[in-house]
């Protein structure tokens, strides 16, 4: 009876001679931290294991075939790597994954192969999946389907890191401090050799931030240097030698960035302020007079974004980005300089769906509510870049969509890159001055035409013309 059939999942481990997407992912968000100790639950071959093992982590493997004998114990971090959709019985499924969650003491990291990725697995029905030729199976999900079925098993607040990758946090606290790290930028501190430098890190960070910091907030080299310094004097050399209009950008960034925070922790569940990450606690004492001032401000916020023409004002005042009749565009450089609100609008869209690990431009739709992240990667160096793939979220559904352009043949392209940029990025005069030849030859004449690589190739011609780099010659003939 087919009913009775077993697949054989061994056969899905594949050998990888690079870390995985998700244990890259882990890695880069800080989640795979020396401190901590990891398990990977079904861990296949255990080509991650040797990864990390050789970058100093303290980490176990465990696999049903390939590493049976493995000591299975409670670790900090779990990752379930392409594990449940290679299992057939949706019962075994559920239980794998409400283990690996008993083993995560601080996190959760899960991955699953994508929707998307259909038409690379060949197969025929078999329950809620696919039955492959090698006798494997494959149950893809949908970006909101991993994240809801995790949340739905697990009882947490899920937050997603990428397509395909959910970090699942036992304590709001882990969780508070991972979208902190996301969202307010890192205070990083210049190097410290001595008491000298150790003076001008803490007026960078000042300037920086707007506000002295903690002592638990400097890295130990720093703080040992200053140790012998009382505070009024490291007060005096503060107010010494900072720049004032400096101190009160910080200030203005800082207020904003906490703004922005406390809008997208009530997007992914609000905990008290005693849950908060130490820094963003002392910028809610240093720049509001409460707590409760500093939550009502970002929940206005928050209200705005449902606001089709306070957005659509927003983008309009906007001195980044690109707007067009639909959307606002901006380059990854670019997004945190966008007006705070939809800085709001992208982080909420990331936290619903992830953002993909590859992608140059944000598409923020003025009207409804929808961001994609669209992949140019040859951005800088090609005149007009080729598209190669768009991740759009739905947030009224939360529903994902994923387009590929490799196999195209007539790809849409880009025109006027510096408008994506801020006006002060160093590549924007190069580009503006390439786009102010291009409209005296004529080749934005009819914009209708020129939106793909055959009518931009066209209009080349017509105009005789050609790209030599980002500059534009006369098209030479023979």
């Amino acid at each position: 009876m087919q009913e009775t059939w077993s697949s054989d999942r061994r056969r899905t481990a594949i050998g990888r001679t690079a870390l995985s997407v998700p244990a890259r992912q882990a890695l880069a968000d800080r989640q795979l931290a020396l401190d901590r100790t990891i398990l990977d639950y079904g861990c296949g071959r255990g080509d991650d294991v040797r990864a990390l093992e050789r970058l100093d982590c303290k980490i176990t493997g465990w696999d049903p075939y390939y590493r049976s004998d493995s000591r299975v114990e409670p670790s900090s971090v779990v990752l379930l790597t392409y594990v449940l959709n290679v299992i057939e019985d949706p019962a075994e499924r559920r239980e794998t994954l409400k283990r690996a969650w008993e083993l995560a003491t601080t996190v959760l990291i899960v991955s699953a192969r994508l929707t998307w990725e259909k038409s690379k697995v060949r197969g025929e029905a078999f329950g809620d999946g696919l039955l492959t030729s090698r006798q494997t199976f494959q149950h893809l999900y949908g970006a909101s389907e991993l994240r809801s079925y995790v949340e739905e098993v697990t009882g947490a607040r899920v937050v997603s890191a990428s397509p395909g990758i959910v970090y699942a946090f036992k304590d709001d606290a882990a969780r508070l401090s991972y979208l902190a790290q996301r969202i307010v930028p890192d205070a990083e501190w210049l190097a410290s050799e001595d008491t000298a430098t150790a003076i001008t890190a803490l007026v960078d960070y000042v300037e920086r931030r707007g506000r002295p910091p903690r002592i638990d907030e400097m890295p130990r080299a720093t703080a040992e240097l200053l140790a012998h310094l009382k505070p009024n004097e490291l007060r005096r050399l503060v107010r010494d030698s900072a720049d004032a209009d400096k101190i009160s950008e910080g200030a203005k960034r800082s207020t904003l960035n906490t703004l922005l925070y406390l809008a997208v922790e009530l997007f992914n569940g609000r905990g008290p302020f005693s849950s908060l990450p130490v820094g963003v606690q002392l910028d809610v004492r240093g720049f509001f007079a409460s707590y409760k001032e500093a939550c009502q401000r970002s929940d206005r916020l928050l209200l705005k974004l449902r606001d089709d023409e306070y957005v659509r004002g927003a983008m309009n005042a906007s001195q980044i980005g690109k707007l067009t009749p639909t959307a606002l565009y901006v380059h990854r450089r670019a997004l945190d300089r966008m007006p705070t609100v939809l800085r709001l609008y992208e982080h909420c869209a990331s936290i619903a769906a992830g953002r993909p690990q590859e992608w140059i431009l944000a598409k923020l739709k003025h009207q409804g509510r929808a961001v994609s992240w669209l992949d140019y990667p040859d951005f800088d160096k090609d005149p007009h870049p080729r598209i190669l793939s768009s991740y759009q979220v739905d947030l009224k559904t939360l529903e994902t969509s994923h387009t590929s352009y490799a196999n195209s043949t007539n790809r849409p392209l880009l025109h006027r890159k510096h408008e994506f940029l801020t006006p002060d990025d160093a590549d924007a005069p190069r580009y503006r001055r390439l786009t102010e030849s291009e409209v005296r030859a004529g080749l934005y004449e009819h914009p209708h035409l020129i939106g793909t690589e055959n009518g931009w190739e066209a209009e080349l011609i017509r105009c005789g013309r050609e790209l030599r780099g980002h500059r534009l010659v006369r098209r030479t003939t023979g």
